[in-house]
């Protein structure tokens, strides 16, 4: 049974962080210039001073507990949820984040869909955030499991909606793969899932996979350490919030679509305030949460969950949006379409890898549209 639940961090825990925050040594770290060789050091500081001097973590508890909170154990994992319940005219929607984001990633969505008729519902992944503890390494395969058992013990039988990026579009591929009865359609802003046998077979799409090799080569070391030795990682960033700033600051400034300073770094600031990024940045480091959510990269590779057996296919309803996510290209709709049953593809004019915090009314108007035709088609 799902109980209320309201974010509360432990007044030393918020001294603990701080404490750490404040003793960071900032000539240890060398300035490489700019984001050459990574996280940008002057950004960096630029968020950390804004943590030590203008950051209100009591105020964002406030914020966000305006929103009714729940926790429920299902199969020995504690899962941390919002649910705002619609006036019940149209079925549930499940909002599904990814790594380095966060439940938060969904604010501006849900009120305009519960005002539509839905109830919303936006977990913490296992290990993220709330959703701790977490009972060991688990995969998004178990992770669909459990987030379709969560949908089945708040709505009963009653079908549902999906819609995820990142880890989220993985995992709603996997509940439509596993529960294609349950499901009325997925909506992805990435597409990471391909059959076994799946392979380019036009010069599009063999254009398409020799950018994203090129790319996955330079920028997908965080998911190979992830995913092999997350525990040794796990070691700094449990002891240091301004590196768990770093980790994550990363990912925002590089896969987002923001414009470029003359030096080629990204602007941050152009798309994402100070309180935001530290917003997400705390619900990995105050619950204590920086190292159980990398382990989901070790459990996809233990599963093999980044491929569905040859032959198969997604037959949900499924809708793309295309955002121009500067590292996870996206694939052409004919090399989609070899998985998953597309019946809603659109080419986005701009927004990157966490679309629903850089772009959320384009990508709100996409989930509308899908839902009113897929439901038009039942």
């Amino acid at each position: 049974m799902a109980t209320p639940f309201t974010i509360h961090v432990p007044d030393q825990r918020l001294d603990e962080i701080r404490r750490k925050v404040e003793a960071y040594d900032w000539d240890q770290l060398p300035d490489a210039g700019g984001w050459r060789s990574g996280v940008g050091k002057t950004d960096l500081q630029r968020l950390i001073e804004f943590w030590l001097n203008q950051f209100d973590w009591r105020e964002v508890e406030r914020r966000l507990n305006r929103r009714p909170q729940f926790t429920t154990e299902l199969d020995g994992q504690r899962l941390h949820f919002i649910h705002v319940a619609g006036n019940g005219a149209k079925p549930p929607v499940l909002l599904l984040h990814g790594w380095p984001g966060s439940f938060i990633e969904f604010e501006q969505m849900i009120d305009p869909l519960v005002a539509d008729g839905h109830d919303v519902v936006v977990p913490s992944l296992p290990g993220f955030a709330f959703s701790n503890p977490i009972s060991g390494i688990l995969g998004p395969i178990q992770i669909g499991e459990l987030m379709h058992a969560l949908m089945v013990e708040l709505f009963g039988a009653a079908r549902y909606f999906v819609q995820g990026g990142d880890w989220g579009s993985g995992i709603a591929t996997r509940m439509a793969y596993s529960h294609p009865q349950a499901l009325l359609g997925i909506h992805l802003n990435m597409v990471p899932i391909t059959a076994a046998d799946v392979g380019p077979t036009t010069p599009e799409e063999e254009d398409w996979k020799a950018r994203f090799a090129a790319n996955a080569d330079r920028e997908r070391g965080y998911s190979h350490e992830q995913g092999t030795r997350p525990q040794t990682l796990g070691v700094a960033m449990a002891d240091s919030p301004v590196g768990a700033a770093a980790w994550i600051l990363e990912k925002f400034g590089v896969w987002s679509d923001l414009p470029k300073r003359d030096d080629g770094s990204p602007d941050l600031w152009a798309r994402f305030s100070e309180e935001q990024l530290l917003t997400n940045v705390m619900l990995y480091v105050a619950p204590r949460a920086v190292v159980t959510a990398t382990w989901i990269y070790q459990g996809e590779r233990e599963e093999g969950a980044d491929k569905i057996a040859a032959g198969a296919r997604v037959e949900v309803p499924t809708g793309v949006a295309a955002f121009p996510d500067p590292v996870f290209i996206p694939p052409p709709r004919s090399y989609a379409e070899k998985t998953y049953n597309i019946t809603q593809w659109t080419e986005m004019p701009r927004g990157g890898h966490f679309a629903a915090m850089e772009e959320p009314e384009l990508l709100l108007a996409e989930l509308r549209r899908f839902i009113v035709s897929v439901q038009g088609h039942h």
